[in-house]
């Protein structure tokens, strides 16, 4: 059996931006365009673009591999020339083995039709035969936790019930080759971490994984090795640690004020240890202490400012603000070319998880703001895979004992087992 599970070779992929002729001048030379198209590949006309450029990599048998990026990178269509569902323009996609594509849960259900006779038809849709659904039929219903309402017609299902129904037969397909499309965020908080577990045990089992997500501590949980895309080409391919800090350092444009502000934040940095001022980083762990570096220059002559700034999740969500201000640096006052730095420095408690610095500059008396940067850094807090939810509140043990059964106890239980 080969050591290698997927390889894509140089492979590019483009699209037309639309086909809409509105005089027989344009409908011709279309016409005469996609006669030769076989001839003219590798060149793109006036309304294509190159969705996919010269992306290569492979992934070993039983690796779990990340595929990262913002909105537009070229996942999704990467995503749909591994399953098959469309073509590389040019380069070569080998897969060796059975693949099974867990991208878009319940695609293929009937409205009209039960939950039981949809995991039967999902099924056979995902490469399963009906004797195999048959053999893992409960286990699927167990997993989705619907045993009461599988003989309901799935149209009647809320949107997570739907959903989660959809994971359960996907997550018991047993490809050699599995693709995972964010599709770890169905249902509640509870179902979701069964979700991750469910797909630890798929890896357990020697499956190899391609997950596509925007979730960088899914990620970061699940997979060794990553690579980043960015319109279309490979930014960054390698232990997914590396890949995420490359995603996290990538440049922004995040002012949100005038280019002629009279006051600039032009420098946000995220440093750890103090004792190494050079430190700039973007991944750091739960409880340790950072010092976020800020740094001003006024264009003209400024007053009574202050420098704040937010920690935010990475939808953006506010959990904690400081500013100069309010420790004890009264308001700030610069001359034009004038510089002003500041650090502040705080104790990520912090589970793990993807967060966000944003800096301002406002002035408190008149409520007005200067200067925006939103945000103005992402890091990354790894270590706490155990820890749930945002603040890391350092949990401990303090009593864990059991109290001997007494007479009246036992009494009190065998009354309830009666009624």
């Amino acid at each position: 059996m080969s050591t290698t599970a997927l390889v894509l070779d140089a492979v590019y992929k483009k699209f037309r931006r639309g086909e809409l002729h509105d005089s027989l001048r344009d409908f011709i030379p279309a016409v005469v365009g996609k006669l030769f198209r076989g001839q003219i590949a590798d060149m793109l006309t006036r309304n294509e673009f190159w969705a996919l450029q010269d992306v290569s990599f492979q992934v070993a048998a039983g690796e779990a591999f990340g595929i990262i990026g913002g909105n537009g990178a070229g996942k999704s269509t990467i995503l749909k020339i591994l399953s098959g569902i469309m073509r590389p323009t040019r380069g070569t996609v080998r897969v060796h083995g059975r693949l099974s594509a867990l991208i878009e849960v319940g695609a293929g259900f009937h409205p009209d039709l039960t939950g039981r006779e949809n995991i039967f038809l999902n099924g056979m849709i995902l490469g399963m035969s009906r004797s195999e659904v048959a053999k893992k039929f409960d286990a699927i219903v167990s997993f989705s936790e619907l045993e009461e309402f599988i003989d309901t017609p799935v149209k009647r299902y809320s949107s997570g019930m739907y959903a989660r129904l959809g994971f359960s037969v996907a997550a018991h397909v047993e490809p050699d080759v599995l693709i995972v499309d964010e599709v770890l965020s169905v249902g509640d908080y509870l179902f979701q971490q069964r979700c991750m577990e469910r797909m630890n045990e798929i890896m357990k089992s020697g499956t190899t994984v391609i997950f596509v997500s925007h979730n960088l501590r899914a990620v970061a949980t699940l997979c060794s090795r990553s690579l980043l895309l960015e319109r279309g080409r490979v930014l960054a391919l390698g232990p997914s640690s590396e890949v995420m800090k490359a995603y996290l350092t990538r440049d922004h444009d995040t002012r949100a004020a005038g280019a002629e502000a009279d006051v600039r934040i032009t420098r946000v940095e995220i440093q750890g240890d103090a004792s190494n001022p050079s430190d700039a980083r973007v991944m750091f762990r739960s409880e340790e202490w950072v010092e976020i570096l800020v740094e001003v220059t006024a264009r003209r002559s400024t007053s009574d400012i202050s420098v704040v700034i937010a920690v935010v999740d990475e939808n953006q969500y506010h959990l904690f603000d400081t500013c100069t201000q309010r420790l004890g640096v009264g308001p700030i006052s610069l001359e034009a070319g004038e510089q002003f730095r500041c650090a502040f420095r705080i104790q990520l408690r912090l589970a793990e998880g993807t967060y966000h610095v944003n800096a301002y500059l406002h002035r408190y008396v008149t409520n007005t703001a200067f200067d925006r940067l939103i945000p103005a850094a992402t890091f990354f807090v790894a270590g706490t895979p155990n820890m749930r939810g945002v603040a890391n509140l350092s949990p401990s043990l303090v009593l864990a004992d059991k109290t001997p059964p007494s007479e009246s106890s036992l009494a009190a239980a065998s009354t309830f087992e009666g009624t």
